[in-house]
């Protein structure tokens, strides 16, 4: 939104701002913020930034060394649309409070690593596009307790009601009024989200019937596309309150139900053109990096899932049955595979692949960051994906025999799987600086201590199944 601080002191000044927002995020992925009067905001401060405590804050440090500064990307600025007092809300980087250097913790700060190493490098620019997927409830309940455990989620888009319709089993797909329920909220959400500088691709009903949904954001350089990832959770869980419904990313909120992911299409771009493009290519015009990227890609997917897929409940979205990927391998437009090639944008400025592992509990700017460097050390290695068995297949693998299917290598089917493949699978991460080595030691012993909560404690259906033993 500004170029320089001049021009934000300026705004604040001509446009009335009574506050600025300074947001920043954990290692989890959640957001945070520090709130100052727009009086007590000059030059000196948006230099210095905004001192705080982390000690508190999951993913950081303990009370030994907590003390921070919070520095504003002032490029982020944006009005906060959902604050009744004139608010500017920017995304801010966790520095030293002594030095202003950018801790080697700060998710953000990964990523913007990752993008200066990849142009330092190659000379080349990533661009991202992420599919945001989520459901919209109108009734949302939970409560965990040592005698009782419970969840409700209504939607009635699953029952027919006064108006007599209802998406049926499987039939959300691009539903339309009045099946689709969702519609004017999500139109909300977009344009709450153009004003907030994110450019959108388009929205729809998703294939779950209990009201799931979908907004696309149109491709983006690396760090801000997280950015606009983790703004656009924000607007979309805001808006959807004031439309009376309750958002959630949570992979799999329902049982036997669609789950909701995070796709990324991806592409290197150099000079305006996608260094996966190859007009002479034999399979869908890419490229031999494209292909070395894959590879990378799939080769580490075990580790990456344990930062794509953090949490217990993205491993309940990762089975099949639901085009949820469980096996390691590429195809051309096969929604099956882990990473599906495009058949549309089949051009020079757009060749791109997509991921689709990952889900909405990720931390982006960490996830993107991870990804990357996969597939860039597929094309330091130069490694060939078919040679790796890695396809490409281009058909539904569901139909093959059993037999046929296990010679196709597993994506982890737990987050303790993905968590110990990280652990021994980490220095395409590390090894140029971009990671450090605490901070995913961090990462995944919060993820370990998540995991074994929820191990800990008894359910409804084990109840069911085993009571009466």
């Amino acid at each position: 939104m500004f170029s320089n601080i001049d021009d934000f002191l300026d705004y604040i000044e001509k446009d009335n701002i009574a506050m600025v927002d300074f947001k920043f995020i954990d290692l989890p992925g959640r957001w945070h913020h520090i709130t100052v009067p727009a009086s007590s905001c000059d030059r000196r401060l948006i230099i210095t930034g905004i001192p705080f405590d982390s000690s508190s804050i999951p993913g950081f440090r303990g009370v030994s060394g907590g003390d921070m500064s919070l520095i504003p990307d002032i490029a982020t600025g944006f009005i906060d649309p959902f604050t009744e007092s004139p608010t500017l809300s920017f995304i801010c980087n966790i520095c030293e409070a002594d030095t202003k250097e950018n801790i080697s913790g700060d998710p953000r700060g990964v990523a913007i690593r990752a993008e200066r190493y990849l142009k330092s490098k190659y000379g080349a620019d990533s661009h991202w596009l992420p599919e945001i997927e989520f459901y919209l409830f109108e009734y949302a309940d939970y409560a965990t307790s040592r005698n009782f455990a419970y969840f409700e989620f209504i939607s009635e888009e699953t029952s027919p009601g006064e108006s007599g319709f209802y998406n049926r089993q499987n039939s959300g797909y691009h539903a339309i009024p009045p099946m689709d329920s969702g519609m004017d909220v999500r139109s909300a959400m977009v344009l709450t989200l153009e004003n907030a500088g994110i450019k959108v691709r388009y929205h729809h009903h998703e294939t779950g019937p209990c009201g799931q949904n979908e907004i696309e954001i149109m491709p983006a350089p690396l760090v801000k596309a997280a950015d606009a990832v983790i703004l656009a959770k924000y607007i979309i869980r805001l808006v959807a309150g004031q439309y009376g419904f309750v958002a959630t990313f949570m992979p799999k909120p329902l049982f036997d139900e669609p789950g909701s992911g995070m796709h990324f299409h991806q592409f290197l771009l150099k000079n305006g053109t996608s260094l996966f493009w190859d007009s002479e290519a034999k399979y869908s015009h890419l490229s031999n990096e494209a292909h070395s990227y894959i590879a990378g890609l799939l080769e580490h997917a075990p580790s990456l899932v344990g930062i794509t897929n953090p949490t217990t409940n993205s491993f309940k979205r990762l089975v099949s049955g639901f085009e949820a990927p469980t096996k390691r391998f590429y195809g051309l437009a096969n929604r099956c595979a882990a990473i599906r090639v495009p058949k549309y944008d089949d051009t020079p400025e757009l060749k791109r692949i997509e991921f689709r592992p990952p889900d909405g509990s990720c931390n982006p700017y960490i996830a993107v960051a991870a990804q990357l460097l996969a597939g860039l050390d597929g094309i330091d290695r130069k490694l060939d994906p078919t040679a790796m068995n890695f396809g490409p297949y281009d058909e539904n693998i569901g139909e093959w025999s059993v037999s046929k299917r296990r010679r196709l290598k597993d994506i982890p089917s737990s987050l303790d799987c993905a968590l110990d493949a990280l652990e021994k699978d980490n220095d395409y991460l590390t090894k140029d600086g971009v990671f450090d080595i605490g901070m995913i030691n961090r990462h995944i012993e919060f993820a370990r201590s998540s995991s074994g909560d929820v191990a800990r404690y008894p359910t409804a259906r084990e109840m069911e199944l085993y009571f009466d033993l």
